[in-house]
């Protein structure tokens, strides 16, 4: 399994309102691609509270590497992903990606 990991600083002023239909347009891509195990998204919780700005966040859980290249070329994940790029702070400078093999 690959676990697909993203943080995001948003900028300020992005409500919460936005950010939740950017992670609901990411949970629906779970009904269209074969491979995609599990979505979650939300705000950090973590009690130790080192975030470093980047307070919310996503995973997304694949079966292989050749599922995340499929999610990856999805128009419906080019689309989401240039809206999380437009609201995050700095642009592409407020996401980090981290891609696991939990199988390894």
């Amino acid at each position: 399994m690959i676990r697909h990991i993203v943080l995001i600083r948003f900028r300020p002023g992005t409500t919460e309102a936005r950010i939740a239909a950017l992670f609901d347009g990411l949970k629906q891509i779970r009904a269209l691609l074969p491979g995609v195990l599990a979505v979650h998204a939300g705000r950090s919780q973590s009690p130790e509270q080192i975030e470093r700005g980047y307070l919310h966040g996503f995973t997304v859980d694949f079966t292989d590497w050749a599922a995340l290249a499929a999610y990856q070329d999805h128009p419906d994940h080019r689309r989401i992903g240039a809206g999380l790029v437009a609201a995050a702070e700095g642009g592409l400078d407020g996401i980090l990606v981290f891609d696991l093999d939990c199988g390894a």
